[in-house]
């Protein structure tokens, strides 16, 4: 009993250590390191309420104003999507408007990959044809947009003759309108456009054609 007992206390050390042997011989799959997605251009409604959520962190009772698409060569844009949101907050407590900026990657002109209030300006009401409107009128999106102007009549005929004009997007509430509008522009600028077509961010309804 005794040399039963010593030969089962002598053999343990070696059972041990010849599993532990076999566990660190044992190599531990390699997880493989998954491709880093490249940046996709995203809607302005996105962008958007990105910026919306952190310029609350510069005034409460802040209202938007307007906001841009910008394109890059970086990131094509496509189908009511960009890669570069701009957009325009007021308060009427600070008496001033702030521009933010989404962006998915970093470019030239100072633009960075995320998100970042820019200039300040004093702000003492609307300016022009343009006035702030509710957060709450937005419900239809960029990509819904454009798939709404390009399948107006006006656009089928104008991009069968420009076919490769570049388009941008702008959001805005004019005096005559009754919500907030996508306008979607044919060409660099409004200024430089002979073509863009309104679509009511509410509603996602046509609204009219600017020549």
């Amino acid at each position: 009993m005794k040399a039963a007992t010593t030969f089962r206390a002598a053999s343990f050390p070696a059972i041990l250590a010849l599993l532990l042997a076999a566990c660190g011989g044992a190599s531990a799959p390699v997880k493989k390191k998954e491709a880093e997605k490249p940046p996709e251009p995203v809607t302005g409604l996105k962008a958007f309420f990105q910026m919306y959520s952190s310029a609350r962190t510069w005034a409460a009772d802040l209202t938007p104003l307007s906001c841009t698409s910008l394109s890059l060569k970086e990131v094509p844009a496509a189908d009511g999507k960009y890669p570069v949101w701009n957009c325009t907050f007021i308060s009427e407590t600070r008496k001033q408007s702030k521009t933010y900026t989404y962006a998915v990657v970093n470019a030239d002109g100072g633009i960075n990959k995320g998100i970042y209030g820019r200039n300040e300006e004093s702000y003492s009401g609307p300016r022009g044809n343009n006035s702030p409107f509710p957060m709450q009128a937005l419900k239809k999106d960029t990509d819904e947009a454009y798939k709404t102007a390009l399948a107006h009549k006006d656009a089928v005929a104008y991009v069968a003759k420009n076919p490769d004009k570049p388009v941008f997007f702008l959001l805005e509430k004019t005096k005559e309108l009754q919500n907030p509008a996508w306008r979607v522009v044919w060409g660099t600028s409004v200024s430089m456009s002979n073509f863009s077509i309104y679509i009511d961010a509410s509603t996602g309804d046509y609204i009219k054609t600017m020549r």
